[in-house]
């Protein structure tokens, strides 16, 4: 009698986003370093109108969280519903046309944003033509994964799907509804929205973008990789559960704290406030069961590298998930916003979040994919969280303070009334954070490179790329 069925794995477009994923990382903190360096020294857009930050920055934010999050969660979910429901993945071709839609996505975002072919949204600025091809992308996205749950050998569905199933769902109407459009030209439209309603209806989209694609999504990977790399099962299942139902409950009415003191009606701000505020206890609650997995298991951070990331993702996650509510306090809002501050609190949860927990994962699951015994190299592992790590820690205490500062400058009057400090002056205060900011872009994206040569390394030293076998079930 056989042991394992015929049926494989299909791996191969886990490999595709997994490559795809490393690749537009190191593109897409490369654009970020560049405009952090403008910022400095603005010369350095050398009069072209495509390099200016102001191109560029769209440019960064897509190439960041589309490609490299988008290409990193795509990857991460394929091989998780497989291997949790240990049935191959459904429609290999539908599968391949994500891939190859995505990437084509992602070639005209690179082309049409610097370009200045924009609608103007946040985290939504491609023209209608590419929003189409996203969505066909993600239906199909979503046909694959759904289909692979409906047909799994494993009569429960692990929470990770569960993660990974809301922000694949969410994410398509975040999309579809915030890009409802007029065609006007190939590149030209307007919004079905206006006024206060389209601000509205645009920051729904942007902070559950937030929500779903940066935070639900990557918890999914969380709820897989962190048990796996540490050998242990997760704390508490339960507490998963709870976790998910109110995260997912109470995430999508909190977009509002983006428009505080603005024409959007103020009964609508305070009640972005106060579901801000109530998500702290859902956010910490999946901080606390992934780094309580660990019980019992410390000693493993101080010789496994790739734990290192994972663990210190979920302190990140922690920070600004605690970090996030309390900004959206009004009185505390109305010192941090427009300022660097945000920025500071977005790339703590971005870098340190977003990116570390996607560079565990991969660090995990790339040796198997190629069928290399481990990484190439563990102790460039090591160098890299720690570089990256400290690059973090420089950027994003440069941007708190340089936004503390620049939130009391502004707001500081004379007895007369007149503002004390001109916007200029705030600005040359600010010049030595910007610098600083650059060293630790600069150190984040020297781990990222550090990354690429181990990955390509470890890719070059597998004996044959292998074939997964799904294995049958128990009664079988």
């Amino acid at each position: 009698m056989q042991d394992v069925a015929v049926e494989t794995y299909n791996d191969k477009v886990v490999r595709q986003f997994t490559i795809a994923t490393i690749v537009w990382g190191v593109v897409g903190m490369a654009v970020g370093l560049l405009i952090a360096a403008q910022l400095a020294w603005p010369s350095l857009n050398f009069d072209i109108p495509w390099l200016t930050y102001s191109r560029l920055r769209p440019l960064h934010t897509n190439a960041v969280i589309f490609a490299f999050g988008g290409c990193g969660l795509f990857a991460t979910s394929y091989y998780v519903v497989q291997r949790t429901c240990q049935v191959r993945l459904f429609g290999d071709k539908a599968a391949a046309f994500t891939f190859w839609g995505w990437q084509l996505v992602i070639v005209l975002a690179a082309v049409t944003l610097p370009l200045g072919l924009t609608q103007g949204k946040e985290y939504a600025e491609l023209i209608w033509p590419i929003d189409l091809l996203i969505a066909a992308v993600w239906v199909t996205y979503a046909v694959v994964f759904f289909g692979t749950i409906a047909k799994r050998r494993i009569r429960h569905i692990y929470v990770a799907n569960w993660f990974f199933g809301a922000f694949i769902l969410t994410v398509a109407v975040l999309h579809i509804v915030n890009s409802l459009a007029i065609p006007v030209s190939w590149t030209e439209s307007y919004p079905v929205y206006s006024g206060a309603v389209d601000a509205m209806v645009q920051w729904w989209y942007g902070h559950n973008a937030v929500g779903f694609f940066l935070t639900a999504g990557f918890l999914g990977i969380m709820y897989y990789y962190v048990p796996k790399q540490a050998e242990r099962p997760i704390y508490s299942y339960r507490l998963s559960v709870v976790h998910f139902w109110a995260l997912i409950s109470v995430y999508m009415w909190a977009g509002p704290h983006h428009l505080h003191y603005t024409a959007l009606p103020d009964w609508v701000q305070s009640l972005g406030m106060v579901f801000s505020l109530i998500l702290l206890a859902p956010s910490w609650g999946g901080m606390i069961n992934g780094i309580m997995t660990l019980s019992g298991a410390w000693q493993k951070l101080r010789t496994d590298p790739i734990l290192k990331f994972l663990i210190v993702s979920l302190s990140f996650y922690g920070m600004s998930t605690f970090e996030g509510p309390m900004m959206s306090i009004k009185t505390v809002n109305s010192l941090s916003h427009y300022t660097d501050w945000t920025i500071g609190h977005v790339h703590s949860g971005a870098l340190g979040w977003v990116a570390f927990i996607t560079i565990g994962a991969i660090y995990n699951m790339l040796p198997r994919l190629f069928g290399a015994e481990r990484m190439y190299s563990i102790k460039a592992i090591d160098l890299h969280f720690w570089i990256a790590t400290i690059g973090i820690v420089l950027y994003i205490a440069a941007m708190w303070i340089a936004g503390v500062m620049q939130g009391l400058m502004w707001r500081a009057t004379n007895p007369d009334g007149t503002l004390t400090y001109t916007f200029i002056e705030s600005l040359r205060e600010t010049w030595p954070y910007y610098v600083t900011r650059f060293v630790g872009g600069l150190m984040f994206l020297s781990g990222m490179l550090l990354m690429a040569w181990n990955a390509w390394k470890t890719c070059a030293s597998g004996r044959e790329i292998p074939q997964v076998r799904v294995p049958l079930p128990a009664h079988a």
